[in-house]
């Protein structure tokens, strides 16, 4: 299971920071060919990122490619040359239509093969920034094999919602449980959007302990003072992983001495116990280890 607590924006129009990037060490980074380039600059930016791409030095990053919108012109020149490139996901914005989905995995399809690249390759990472996007989470997650994430919108949401973003997220609670229902029913990860304050450390903190308890995977980043804050609310404790360990560690013996149930620290385990111990073990790194 890929860790994706923290990706990273990008601006795909500055090499400094796309060459860069990596040695923050967030889990992955985002190259950013949307919002962050304007209109002028889109066509050097997907030369730039394509460019980056080839170098291939992220440092074990996962590296994905934000996309301009299919609702443009350009979305099909930027997947035609950061695919072929390296980029292993492409995070497309503003998703409301699982047929926009259907149609990028068909043309994924055209440009793997003819880049020699196995079928199926490229992840889809779906920006849903509108009511209709999120009304639509579960259909757009399964609209292809390949989709890998669902990520809420900040700004654009909170527009088309007609509200704003405020300190405690107030407006963004409900939206994102939604989104985790719909996540966990189509078999993806949940990532949250970013959090905009940059110099409030405890605002993030305050916000990521919230999203994790919701269920999220991770977290959009965008300045890389913000990932420490992520990995450290995100990475299990030691008295966490300890625990889980003993109570994977019981089952398994349970299991080969032909139980159906045990006890570990006066509590009777039972699957999802196991589940989320064995979950928590993958995220601290240690999936399969035990005591």
């Amino acid at each position: 299971m890929s860790l994706r607590r923290t990706m990273l924006y990008l601006p795909g129009n500055n090499p400094n920071m796309l060459l860069r990037g990596h040695l923050f060490r967030p889990d992955g980074l985002i190259l950013d060919l949307e919002d962050a380039v304007a209109p002028s600059e889109k066509d050097a930016a997907r030369i730039l990122v394509r460019d980056v791409l080839c170098r291939g030095e992220f440092g074990g990053c996962e590296v994905t490619v934000r996309i301009n919108g299919m609702d443009t012109e350009l979305w099909r020149e930027d997947v035609a040359a950061v695919v072929p490139a390296g980029a292993t996901g492409l995070r497309v914005p503003k998703v409301e239509n699982p047929r926009d989905i259907r149609l990028l995995d068909e043309y994924l399809g055209e440009v793997e093969s003819q880049a020699g690249i196995a079928e199926g390759r490229t992840a889809i990472f779906c920006l849903l920034e509108t009511a209709l996007g999120i009304w639509r989470a579960y259909d757009i997650a399964t609209a292809s094999p390949r989709v890998a994430a669902l990520i809420p919108g900040g700004e654009d949401l909170t527009a088309d919602l007609r509200t704003q973003r405020s300190a405690d997220g107030a407006e963004l609670a409900t939206i994102r449980s939604l989104l985790v229902v719909a996540a966990r029913a189509a078999g993806v990860d949940a990532l949250d959007t970013v959090y905009p304050r940059v110099a409030d450390d405890e605002g993030l903190r305050r916000e990521v302990a919230f999203i994790k308890q919701l269920g999220f995977d991770g977290k959009s980043v965008i300045h890389p003072n913000q990932i420490p804050i992520v990995h450290d609310i995100f990475t299990p404790t030691e008295a966490e992983v300890e625990k889980a360990k003993r109570i994977v560690a019981a089952a398994r013996d349970a299991a080969a001495r032909g139980l159906g149930a045990v006890q570990v620290d006066g509590r009777m385990v039972d699957k999802p116990v196991v589940r989320r111990a064995e979950f928590t073990l993958s995220r601290a790194g240690l999936s399969g280890e035990v005591m």
